[in-house]
Order: structure tokens, then sequence, then C-alpha cells
């Protein structure tokens, strides 16, 4: 039964990622004063692409046409360690917010080798981009991510959640600091305004964008997918890590349908708070990122030495 619910909460991120996406589209086209398209419209574009033929290029390789599967598998397997709806899952029991940031990386991985792997000038821009990036983002998210295991004395999601439902509501300055350094990172790492625009196809401002020009058909449907539910997922940890008042702790009806109310609460607000920050905020130079992201980490480590001061000798 629980394995059955573990397989049913994957199974919502990768339905309910598009709409994510279509919510925020439709939030940023009516902040902007644009006419917002359909909230279904992923939903259309996705379905589009996947019964197009893929034009591949005559010199890929092997790993231009499997990247796509690859990434797209990553990510939802990084899903299924997510608590969405429900905690102590069986599915969170076996791997932690390393193994979460495994697959993070394992996806980016691949997604930069098909970028390299055609040989094209805006390929290998953009994963030289992707791959900078990344290289600040990531000790900046696990810095963020210690500081809240080290508060909870587990590397388990499910299990840390559980520990911050059971404190209740306290005011910790290393959450704080935690929560503002993930969301930055999840700015960057998901490849939104300031740090990229998903919207933009100039030369000088692609990063995410480059590496995918090259694809079509249902190659780009997947990579576009993966792309949502990575969203989705990140907007799921800032909530259900720091925000989890609503998750299920049993598995009946009720609390599953009120743990699956809330999160569609919490991801909505998000959505419209990062709409906002989108409209408001214009795209930075490119060598300012460093900057940013080494902010990030900057919060990351106050948040961890805030909790060693303060709150561990307590």
């Amino acid at each position: 039964m629980t394995w059955l619910l573990a397989i049913f909460q994957t199974l919502l991120f990768v339905a309910l990622a598009p709409l994510l996406a279509g919510w925020l589209k439709w939030c940023k086209c009516h902040l902007q004063n644009r006419q917002a398209p359909s909230l279904l419209q992923p939903y259309r574009d996705l379905l589009k692409l996947t019964r197009k033929q893929p034009v591949v290029a005559e010199h890929a390789s092997w790993i231009f046409t499997r990247a796509p599967y690859i990434i797209f598998s990553a990510i939802v397997l990084a899903a299924s360690i997510v608590p969405l709806i429900a905690v102590d899952l069986p599915t969170a029991a076996i791997a932690d917010v390393i193994v979460l940031v495994g697959f993070f990386a394992f996806a980016r991985f691949f997604l930069a080798l098909a970028g390299l792997d055609i040989g094209t000038a805006f390929g290998g821009m953009g994963s030289s981009r992707e791959m900078t990036i990344s290289s600040i983002a990531e000790p900046a998210m696990l810095m963020a991510i210690f500081t809240l295991t080290m508060t909870a004395s587990t590397t388990n999601l499910s299990f840390a959640i559980v520990h911050v439902l059971n404190e209740g509501l306290v005011l910790r300055p290393s959450f704080v600091f935690a929560l503002f350094a993930l969301m930055l990172v999840a700015i960057a790492e998901t490849g939104r305004i300031p740090v990229d625009n998903p919207d933009t196809h100039l030369e000088l401002t692609m990063i995410h964008e480059a590496m995918i020009l090259e694809y079509s058909g249902r190659h780009l449907a997947l990579i576009e997918w993966a792309s949502q539910v990575k969203l989705m997922l990140y907007g799921v940890l800032i909530a259900n890590i720091f925000f989890p008042w609503g998750i299920a702790q049993s598995f009946s009806v009720q609390a599953l349908a009120y743990g699956l109310l809330a999160i569609i609460g919490k991801l909505a607000l998000l959505a419209i708070l990062l709409s906002i920050s989108e409209t408001l905020l214009a795209k930075m130079r490119l060598f300012r990122v460093q900057e940013y992201l080494s902010f990030a980490y900057l919060l990351g480590l106050l948040g961890m030495l805030s909790h060693i001061i303060l709150e561990a000798s307590r």
C-alpha cells in the first residue's frame, strides 16, 4: 500500500509540474499587462512536441539522442524521494538529501554533455556557462541543506520534516538563513530571472536554452518536462521543509487529501512570489552570477554558524 502511494506521489509530481509552469506563466503575464495563455498551455505544448518527429544533427552521437531520456529519468527518480503530500513513505526512507543532489548533478552532467556533443558554438557556450554556475550553486545548496540536517540530526528529508513539525512554530536564525540561501539557489538551478531567462534565445544571455537549442520533437518535450518537474521539486523542497504544516503524517484519505490541498496552495503562493520577483527584476549580467551565488553560499554558511553558536549550545 505504501509503495503504491509512493508511486502515486511521484506520478503527481510528473502530472502537476506543467500545471505549475502554466500557473507561473499566467501570473507573470497578468502582472505585466499581457494576455495570459491558458493554464493548460504547457500540456498542449508537450503534446504537440511529442507528435513531431525529432530532427537529429548528422554528427550527433548516442549521447545526444539518449540524454533526454536519462535526464527525465534522473529528475523523476529525484521526485520519488521528496515528500509531496505525505511523509514516511518507503522511497523517502531509502534515499536522503545527498542522493537528491546527486540526481540533480547527474541530470545536469548529461545535459551539458549533450550540448557539447553536437559541436555547435551555442551548445558549447551553454554547457560552459551551466557548469560554471553549477560549480558554485551546488556548494551553496549543500550548505543550506546541511544547516537543516544539523538541526534535525538527519539527512533524511522525511525525518527532517517530521522534526520541524514536532518542534512547532519556532523562529530559528539558521532556518531563516538556510531558507533564503535555498531560494537563491533554486532560482539559479531552475534557470529563472535574474540568473537566466527561459523565454529568451538571445546569444549573450542564453544558458539553459543554448544547450537544448538543437533538440526538437519528443526529445525537446522530455527535456522541457524534466525542467518543469525540477522547478516543482525546488518549490516542494522550500514549501515542505520550511513550512511543512499540512503534509500528511498518516495514510488516511482525509489526511492525504488535506496534504494535497496544502501543497497546491503553498506552490501557488510560491509561484506568485516568483512571478512578482521576475516582473520587478531584470536579468543580471553573466559575470555577476558568481557574486549572486557566492551570496547564497554566505547565507548558508551564516545559517550553519548561527546554528552552532546560538542553537546547538542550548
